[in-house]
């Protein structure tokens, strides 16, 4: 069905953007560098908004937009663009979020709710990127972690602040809402409605001009949509690889360091014997002795354990002393003074009385110096080499800490410095059609995205075996290219975007036919273009609702949300042209006819109805307070952003 929108949503286009559930507490590490500082010719101190009392900095709004990229980069695609982020309206997303969590503050604490020192306190002591190595909160690398961001102490407090007066306000206030019985079967209703009707997608191809534009007229809309146009940040990677065969070392060990290990570990060479034990715990030493008498008649000891009510616990193959130090040593004793699948002796517990059966007993035999040589030899041939490992390692992070570069290390041990081509977030090669990945490297990537230039690190590929030296040499910053490089992409778009303004007149021709009778089938044939498609639908809404997650073409969405006889047209993403939609028929089957449908919707809408009620609510709030937007300082921090990504 609708085989021919596949191809439209194979891009970034129809990346849905979450940021609804972004935690602003996060953005106050991703603020850095605002602080005081001025950016597309606006102070971050500019508000970019007033609500209540309380301005939103313009800094909150840039920093809070990082953050939010960061996190649908780190989630579906790490090469996401800030342009592209922003054409599925990042920005504003990200705006109203913090115009609401401030007004939700501000509204709470003119009607009394506070939220006081050591409550914020506590919630700083859960982040975890202020613990130390023992997972408690550590001052020294809270106070650095602030300062690496270029915030205060006194900000990240308003933020939790606001939080936490927001989970008083509208947690309580909207608790766990039920929809009512009636609304639940008017939305199952909706499931079950089928819709039929026809798309049609007019392309802009098949309207586009013929003839190339003047070299004027293509700069100029080239500069309009350059943002179509920008490459995501590349960068190029040198390494040096090497393994531990690599090293030359003599990692042999002498007759006399085999037998000095065999002597220090005499005791792991000695006879040894291990048992597994079946076993339950009754409280008194009669019931002990009377399952005994049971168990020596011939009832299994697990029977016996099941008409008690008791559980059996069944134990692995252990050392008499393992199994002392388990349970006791009597117990341990009398275990390892039975013969195999026999019964033990009750013995006194901690918790009660033994009745045990031993399952197995494992015997090894005292072993020789010239049984084990081969084993000793290994195993000290593979601490040398472990050893030597660690040696070279530890050497190259000296070179590397004092301030070495990458080629003069490489050059010091013998290593081959290679340059990767300019490679992408996601470790493929920027401009491969294969999408291509050099693979030794990919565990480096995401930790190179975020390194400076000519910094070089020491990283290990396979654990003890396989190590890379690396550093960044050179960063290509998400930008547009000069118009030289990408001509014939321009040339292409500008011919969709010229098709595309024809391909919306045509639209708009086909519809008013349709409007006066004419079935959409010949309405289209009367453009006389190549190219145009239709598809018949007959499609009910919980097949549109069960592709929820993935991306439902928007027409398909469009034809759910009109009214039935009417003709509708929709742009299509990129200039592709635009399609039609046209519904002939709404029809519905009767509630009843689905079995528990109102309830099972009923429960499956809970979640959306909570979220229903925080909005009518949050909007609410924002009349109460008052908001004021400054669009002049929004649209700077839009141009700071798309300028100094």
């Amino acid at each position: 069905m609708l085989s021919f929108f596949r191809r439209f949503f194979q891009s970034k286009i129809g990346l849905p953007i979450f940021i609804g559930f972004l935690v602003l507490v996060a953005f106050a590490f991703a603020a850095a560098d605002i602080t005081g500082s001025t950016f597309g010719g606006i102070s971050s101190d500019s508000r970019v908004a007033v609500v209540g009392k309380e301005p939103i900095p313009a800094g909150e709004l840039s920093g809070a937009t990082r953050l939010a990229l960061d996190q649908v980069r780190s989630q579906f695609d790490p090469t996401l663009t800030m342009e592209e982020f922003f054409e599925q309206d990042g920005l504003e997303l990200v705006m109203k979020q913090l115009i609401d969590r401030t007004a939700a503050g501000v509204f709470a604490q003119k009607y009394g709710l506070r939220a006081g020192r050591n409550l914020i306190d506590s919630e700083i002591l859960k982040i975890p990127a202020f613990s130390g190595p023992t997972g408690e909160f550590n001052q020294d690398i809270f106070n650095a972690a602030l300062r690496q961001r270029g915030i205060t102490e006194a900000s990240l407090r308003r933020d939790l602040r606001d939080g936490l007066l927001e989970q008083q306000l509208l947690d309580t206030a909207l608790g766990a809402p039920v929809m009512p019985q009636k609304m639940a079967r008017q939305y199952a209703a909706l499931v079950l409605e089928r819709r039929r009707g026809e798309i049609a997608l007019i392309p802009s191809a098949a309207f586009a001009p013929a003839s190339d534009p003047t070299a004027a007229q293509l700069e100029t809309w080239y500069k309009e949509n350059r943002a179509r146009f920008v490459r995501p940040e590349r960068r190029v990677l040198r390494f040096a690889l090497f393994t531990a065969d690599d090293l030359k070392v003599d990692a042999a060990p002498s007759e006399a360091e085999i037998a000095a290990r065999f002597r220090a570990n005499a005791d792991a060479y000695k006879a040894s014997e291990q048992r597994a034990v079946s076993y339950f715990i009754v409280p008194t030493e009669d019931a002990a002795k009377s399952f005994a008498a049971r168990l020596q008649g011939g009832l299994t000891l697990e029977n016996a354990a099941r008409e008690a009510g008791f559980n059996v616990a069944k134990g692995d193959l252990r050392s008499k002393d393992e199994l002392a130090n388990s349970t006791n040593l009597a117990f341990a004793e009398a275990v390892f003074g039975a013969v195999e699948r026999g019964l033990v002796q009750p013995v006194k517990g901690t918790l009660g009385w033994y009745v045990a059966r031993v399952d197995k007993v494992a015997r090894t035999p005292a072993r020789t110096l010239a049984q084990v040589s081969g084993e000793i030899a290994e195993q000290l041939k593979r601490e040398k080499q472990a050893a030597a490992v660690a040696q070279r390692t530890s050497e190259i992070e000296a070179e590397i800490d004092s301030g070495t570069a990458l080629a003069e290390v490489a050059k010091a041990y013998g290593l081959k410095v290679e340059t990767t081509p300019e490679l992408l977030a996601d470790g493929r090669v920027f401009g491969s059609a294969d999408g291509q990945m050099i693979a030794p490297l990919m565990p480096l990537v995401s930790t190179a995205f975020q390194m400076d230039e000519s910094a070089p690190q020491l990283a290990e590929l396979v654990p003890g075996r396989e190590f890379a030296i690396f550093d960044v040499a050179r960063i290509e910053e998400a930008r547009a290219p000069p118009l030289a490089d990408v001509r014939d992409q321009v040339l292409a778009g500008w011919k969709r975007a010229e098709g595309a303004k024809l391909a919306r007149a045509a639209a708009d021709r086909v519809m008013k036919k349709v409007a006066a009778g004419t079935p959409l089938a010949a309405a289209l044939a009367a453009e006389n273009k190549s190219g145009i498609e239709r598809e018949a639908i007959n499609l009910e809404r919980r097949e549109l609702l069960a592709r929820r997650g993935t991306n439902v073409p928007p027409a398909l969405v469009l034809m759910f949300s009109m009214a039935q006889g009417s003709t509708k047209k929709l742009e299509a993403p990129q200039d592709l042209g635009w399609f039609v939609v046209n519904l002939a028929e709404i029809t519905t089957d009767p509630v009843e006819s689905e079995p528990g449908l109102a309830v099972q919707t009923r429960e499956q809408l809970a979640p959306s109805l909570a979220r229903e009620y925080r909005a009518q609510m949050l909007a609410a709030i924002r009349k109460d307070v008052g908001v004021e937007r400054n669009e002049t300082a929004i649209d700077a921090v839009r141009k700071q952003l798309l300028g100094g990504q």
